[in-house]
């Protein structure tokens, strides 16, 4: 989507709920504001994972992704709640609902978090009072607490939101980056995980700045394309827009197949699934992408075509993930009707580097144990070759 050229600069905001889960929960409960929070995915279980936790939980060292045990040893008043999804995105429509009647120039990134572009309504001259009146608005209105970054662009708009918490509203222009990012570990820098910066380090590439001057050719060598955009955000520049419909028209990364013969029977469909979703996990990790929309497709030996699709709370890229989810459709929808076509679609796609995962429910355990093997075996068939080592099913 193209937009018109501005003669002053772009001024684009970058608004973050704090604690999201926590905050929805202390709003529709006002008896827990104040009180040491967190969401669990298993309250009950100690080994149970916190999704994330209040303010008040976090004065006592309790933190997102401690298990529940060790957060009670920290805080034994702790207190509690399950996940409510549907809570939590009720909440999340009506944040964006209140951001647009501001402007149309706003940008979903995740549950929680969204891109604003006031260029066009007042611009750096009213960037702070737009921001204040938003903050106010959610606050008055919702009860939730949001921190806005304000910023050239859409890289130091999201790093200056993260800047004060909560309720901060902070201004970060190009020239300050010298002093306030560069100095910082890489690793601080968004956009860039664990496996990235490790590998930035064994090439000398230790701090943000480091990135920032870094030889373009060693940089493209050590993270490849990817490298170079990174190498770019260091500097401050990030030419992409804000595109309200990239939440609804993101591109879609699929596979299918028509099958050998038709088929009828529920154990020869599911290793078809199997494929697909590899297919299709292998695509988005190219292309570093996930997504929060998955769909199937089935046709049948009659050519009656059927679609049936589902919203997940936390994007999906992991080949496992993506299978249980399709086969799980599949169960639910199939008729039984002889099958000649099966195929697999997540839609609604962000870059990962803008991935912001919201954990939820009962996916933490999951995920932490399975991050690390999936490094491993991408690892291995990177040296190796594509298929060289498979994880268990």
């Amino acid at each position: 989507m193209e937009y018109k050229e501005y003669k002053t600069p772009r001024v684009i905001l970058h608004l973050d709920m704090n604690c999201f889960f926590a905050s929805v929960e202390q709003a529709h409960n006002p008896e827990l504001k104040g009180l040491a929070l967190a969401v669990a995915g298993n309250p009950k279980a100690r080994r149970g994972i916190l999704v994330t936790c209040s303010y008040e939980a976090r004065a006592f060292g309790v933190y997102t992704t401690m298990t529940v045990g060790e957060a009670k040893r920290l805080c034994p008043e702790l207190v509690l709640v399950p996940p409510d999804g549907e809570k939590y995105r009720q909440a999340s429509i009506a944040v964006f609902d209140i951001l647009r009647t501001y402007t149309d120039l706003v940008e979903p990134v995740s549950i929680d978090e969204a891109y604003i572009d006031i260029t066009a309504i007042g611009g750096l001259e009213d960037a702070v009072g737009i921001a204040k009146s938003m903050q106010e608005r959610i606050l008055r209105e919702l009860d939730l607490p949001c921190s806005i970054g304000i910023a050239p662009n859409k890289f130091l708009a999201k790093t200056a939101s993260d800047m004060k918490k909560p309720m901060g509203i902070t201004i970060l222009r190009k020239r300050e980056i010298s002093k306030l990012l560069w100095p910082l570990p890489v690793i601080e820098m968004h956009g860039i995980g664990k496996s990235s910066a490790e590998k930035l380090s064994s090439a000398g590439i230790k701090t943000i700045e480091d990135l920032a001057t870094a030889d373009e050719l060693q940089v493209k060598l050590t993270l490849g394309k990817r490298g170079l955009r990174l190498q770019e955000r260091a500097k401050g520049n990030d030419t992409r827009i804000v595109d309200p419909e990239a939440a609804e028209e993101r591109k879609s990364v699929g596979s299918s197949t028509t099958l050998a013969v038709d088929e009828t029977e529920l154990d020869a469909c599911l290793p078809v699934f199997e494929k697909l979703a590899k297919k299709v996990a292998d695509r988005l990790d190219k292309n570093r992408l996930a997504g929060t929309v998955i769909s199937i497709q089935i046709r049948s030996s009659a050519w009656r075509n059927q679609s049936r699709s589902k919203t997940v709370l936390n994007p999906l890229y992991r080949e496992q993930d993506i299978f249980r989810e399709a086969s799980d459709l599949f169960r639910q929808h199939w008729d039984g009707e002889p099958i000649r076509l099966l195929g697999i679609t997540v839609a609604n796609v962000i870059p990962m580097e803008e991935l912001h995962e919201q954990l939820s429910f009962d996916n933490y355990e999951r995920h932490a144990k399975e991050v690390s093997m999936e490094d491993l075996v991408t690892q291995m068939n990177k040296k190796f070759g594509p298929g060289t080592i498979h994880k268990g099913k």
